[in-house]
């Protein structure tokens, strides 16, 4: 079972709006300036191994698994001061959980309507990365994280593609003065899901398809000092999504939705040779009319994490994190779950509590070496597509990976 994006701007789009915005004056525009100097193209590439004492992850990892690949295209063209096109394509190889497809990442039209050295603002239109915590925007670009994984209790990689980007229109706006840097977005669009989506959502892997049921409303608010030591921000979207069975499934379920609204909490501190970083995220869950199977509730998901970086040399950078997630954080402990579900879905699946100690090397500016070591208690963050027999889940499981980058 699969999905294809979905992309509701017209493929000529971003060409009507350069004619439209650009007019006579792009002509002029390109004979001052060269063309290659407005065109931008960026690539990276990653490889990973992972190994687990117990549970799948990215792969048969207790067996050693290389099937966390990422290859990823960047291009950006600047039509003129007022609008930029720019894309990403990504082969990602996620285990079960992505095949390496390359897909559009995003894709969009960045017009900027009004700019000073006080404000700005402006519209995006197209396959739009959502602003969702620190780290979503950048999510795929394995130089810009603090590890080989993110935190998972708060940016789930089992349901990636409905936090990554969406199709829709976003508005932002940046407001510049002497204290800081303040800045707002907001947007409308639809979400892309897949079956893991549906796998975490529906706490199984049911015959059947997935869909959103509407559009997606997303904003974020953010400060940075003037310094840019401290950076502050409260991000967050709502989700509706509808199941449509098939009626020959051996356990159906009924035609259901779920909707639901996720919102993170972000704060950091950098310094010259050291940062701390700490995330919150709740997320308020309402499954209806699924049936006798998966009966009506109203679940709040939450996760956290703390984070230190610190830079031992000026190539060389120490990573610790302790994360805690739970499924519902009435229900810490998971007894209720496994109750509801009459023990087909473990205690042990309703949280997750984890302590990584990585190190990243930066051999030169292009490639990176990176090792990281988990220490798991619980399986909340663990796939449902990779792990479908939730009776062989061990609760205290060690992860360790090493990763390779490079980028261009």
């Amino acid at each position: 079972m699969g999905f294809q994006p979905r992309i509701h701007l017209a493929a000529p789009l971003p060409l009507l709006l350069a004619m439209l915005l650009t007019g006579p004056g792009l002509a002029a525009a390109q004979s001052e300036q060269r063309f290659g100097e407005r065109l931008q193209i960026h690539g990276f590439a990653s490889q990973s191994a992972i190994q687990t004492s117990a549970n799948r992850y990215y792969g048969d990892s207790p067996d050693t698994s290389f099937d966390f690949t990422e290859i990823g295209l960047t291009a950006s063209l600047r039509f003129s001061p007022r609008l930029l096109l720019a894309a990403q394509v990504l082969s990602r190889r996620a285990g079960d959980m992505g095949d390496g497809s390359p897909t559009l990442d995003f894709g969009l039209a960045d017009i900027n309507l009004a700019s000073n050295a006080d404000y700005r603002a402006g519209i995006r239109l197209g396959r739009i990365k959502n602003r969702l915590g620190l780290y979503n925007q950048t999510r795929d670009m394995p130089f810009t994280h603090p590890g080989i994984f993110l935190p998972q209790v708060v940016y789930f990689d089992k349901v990636r593609n409905l936090i990554l980007s969406a199709d829709g229109v976003l508005l932002y706006g940046d407001l510049y003065r002497p204290f800081g840097h303040l800045a707002a977005t907001l947007a409308i669009g639809a979400p892309i899901v897949d079956e893991n989506v549906e796998a975490a959502y529906l706490v199984g892997d049911f015959n059947g398809t997935i869909e959103t049921n509407g559009n997606s409303w997303l904003a974020s608010l953010w400060f940075t000092s003037a310094s840019e030591r401290l950076q502050l921000g409260l991000s967050g979207a709502t989700a509706s999504l509808q199941y449509d069975p098939q009626p020959d499934a051996i356990w159906p379920l009924d035609p259901g939705t779920v909707d639901l609204l996720y919102g993170i909490a972000s704060a950091q501190y950098n310094a010259e040779r050291w940062s701390l970083t700490a995330e919150y995220m709740v997320e308020p869950i309402k499954r209806r009319d699924f049936g006798p199977v998966r009966p009506d509730g109203d679940l709040n998901a939450e996760g956290y994490y703390a984070q230190a970086t610190y830079r031992l040399l000026p190539h060389w950078q120490l990573m610790l994190r302790y994360e805690e997630g739970f499924a519902d954080r009435d229900d810490r402990d998971g007894r209720t779950l496994e109750q509801q579900s009459l023990g087909a879905i473990p205690a042990k699946k309703a949280s997750s509590r984890i302590l990584s100690l990585g190190l990243r090397w930066d051999i030169s500016r292009q490639w990176m070496l990176r090792t990281e070591y988990q220490r798991h208690i619980g399986n909340f963050i663990l796939s449902e597509i990779e792990n479908p027999d939730f009776s062989r889940f061990d609760k205290h499981w060690d992860l360790i990976a090493i990763q390779a980058a490079f980028r261009f």
